[in-house]
C-alpha cells in the first residue's frame, strides 16, 4: 500500500540515501564525545573492562555501552515507524546502525580479534586505525574517535619510541588461539 511506502519512505530515495550518509558521517565525533566524556568520564567504571591488560575475547562490561546505544537507535527506529511525523528517525537510525556496525567490525573484529573473523590477515588501511587505537590504550589518552581517529603529534612521537604493545595480551593472534 503507498501510505505504508511513504511512511516508510516519506523522501525520495535520494533524499533518504543523503540522510544515512549524514549520519554515518555524524556517529564519529559523536563517539569520539561519548568516548572522551562518557567512556572516560562517568562510565569509566564500564569501560576500564575494555583497557584492563589480558581481557577475553569474552564479555565485558564495557560491552553494555554498545546494547545501550543499539537500544537507543532500536527506539529511535520504532518511533519513525509507528509514529506520524517522526519518519525521518529511519534513515538517521540506518545511518547509525551502518556506523555501529562498521565500528565493531574495525574495533572488535579487526584491531581488537574478539570475533575471530580477520584471524593473522593484514589490512594496511585498517592497520593505521589500529595504531591509532593503540596510542589511544597507551595512553588512555586521544585519539577517542575510530573510524576517523585525530591523533595529537605528541603521543604519536612518544608512541614510535615505545615497544609496549597494550594489545600483546589481548589479541588471540598474540596468543596463538586465533
Amino acid at each position: 500500500r503507498q501510505d505504508v511506502a511513504d511512511r516508510v519512505l516519506p523522501v525520495s530515495a535520494a533524499s533518504f540515501l543523503v540522510i544515512v550518509l549524514v549520519a554515518f558521517l555524524a556517529m564519529e565525533p559523536f563517539t569520539a564525545a561519548t568516548h572522551r566524556w562518557v567512556m572516560h568520564g562517568i562510565g569509566e567504571w564500564f569501560h576500564r573492562s575494555h583497557h584492563r591488560p589480558g581481557a577475553s575475547r569474552g564479555w565485558e562490561r564495557n560491552d553494555w555501552f554498545p546494547v545501550a546505544f543499539a537500544s537507543i537507535v532500536l527506539a529511535a527506529l520504532w518511533l519513525g515507524f509507528n509514529r506520524d511525523g517522526l519518519a525521518s528517525l529511519i534513515p538517521i537510525g540506518v545511518g547509525v546502525t551502518l556506523y555501529g556496525a562498521a565500528y565493531a567490525l574495525v574495533h572488535d573484529g579487526y584491531i581488537h580479534r574478539r570475533l575471530g573473523r580477520f584471524g593473522d590477515r593484514r589490512v594496511a588501511a585498517l592497520d593505521r586505525l589500529a595504531d591509532a587505537h593503540r596510542i589511544h590504550h597507551l595512553y588512555n589518552a586521544a585519539p577517542y574517535g575510530m573510524l576517523l581517529p585525530v591523533v595529537p603529534s605528541d603521543l604519536r612521537e612518544r608512541a614510535a619510541r615505545t615497544d609496549r604493545d597494550p594489545f600483546a595480551e589481548r589479541s588471540p593472534v598474540a596468543q596463538g588461539t586465533a
